[in-house]
């Protein structure tokens, strides 16, 4: 467990410097469903395999729970402040599928999480960070590392998202509600476009019945209409996170 505690701290650190990942949403007709982040760090694997395989790193294909995680680390868990252990409860809702072979260079995995009401999402960057947190005293604070956009404490604190359905509307809904605070903290990224410059966000959504209308200009639908995707640029998606609010009306 302790190895599987390190790879997901890394994978944590670097799922944001390939940035090529999906928010998946599967809705069933009583409103439960299925959230997950998938990410493919093939491309990243590709540049660090040769290495990798230099140390013998056996491939690994495993699905486990974060609760079973945080059980494994609840000693140092405990010793962090309560509002800290908030933070990390968060994510006990969710599992996780790795797979990683240096000798393929495949690097794949899938957080997710299911629900009984589209309500009870939240917000998973700020999750991730929350996890992030326990590396703090051990590495330097390095989970604030440039190369983690998001572990800015100004971009968590000052941005929200939630998601709503009633069966007939769906919302995503991102609001910037401390506009100075997230300016100042995008500005301080702003210098890795390049980095990000071919790094995707895509929406990917599954509804019970046929779409009658999605707000989002950029929508692309499935044949049977029950699905649609949207993709924006990474460092487009940053500046502004309100870009990719939907509003989705079934059809009756």
């Amino acid at each position: 467990m302790n190895r599987f505690y390190t790879l997901i701290v890394f994978i944590i650190s670097i799922s944001f410097t390939s940035c090529q990942f999906s928010e998946n949403i599967y809705i069933n007709e009583d409103g439960s469903g299925r959230m997950e982040f998938s990410f493919d760090g093939t491309q990243l694997m590709q540049m660090a395999g040769e290495e990798m395989a230099k140390g013998k790193e056996e491939a690994i294909d495993s699905t486990f729970s974060f609760k079973e995680l945080f059980d494994a680390k609840r000693d140092s868990i405990s010793k962090l402040t309560e509002e800290e252990q908030l933070k990390l409860k968060k994510l006990e809702p969710f599992s996780m599928h790795m797979v990683m072979n240096p000798q393929t260079s495949e690097m794949k995995f899938d957080m997710f999480t299911d629900f009984k009401e589209v309500s009870e999402l939240q917000d998973m960057f700020k999750a991730m960070n929350s996890f992030s947190d326990l590396e703090k005293g051990k590495q330097g604070n390095q989970s604030n590392s440039p190369a983690n956009p998001f572990s800015s404490p100004e971009l968590g604190e000052s941005t929200t998202l939630e998601y709503n359905f009633n069966g007939k509307t769906f919302k995503r809904v991102a609001k910037i509600i401390d506009k100075e605070a997230y300016k100042k903290a995008t500005d301080s990224v702003g210098e890795m476009a390049v980095m990000f410059g071919s790094s995707m966000y895509k929406l990917n959504y599954h509804f019970p019945k046929p779409i009658k209308s999605v707000s989002n200009e950029k929508a692309l639908f499935s044949a049977d209409r029950k699905s649609f995707t949207v993709e924006f640029g990474f460092m487009e998606y940053l500046s502004n996170p309100e870009a990719l609010n939907v509003e989705v009306v079934l059809e009756n």
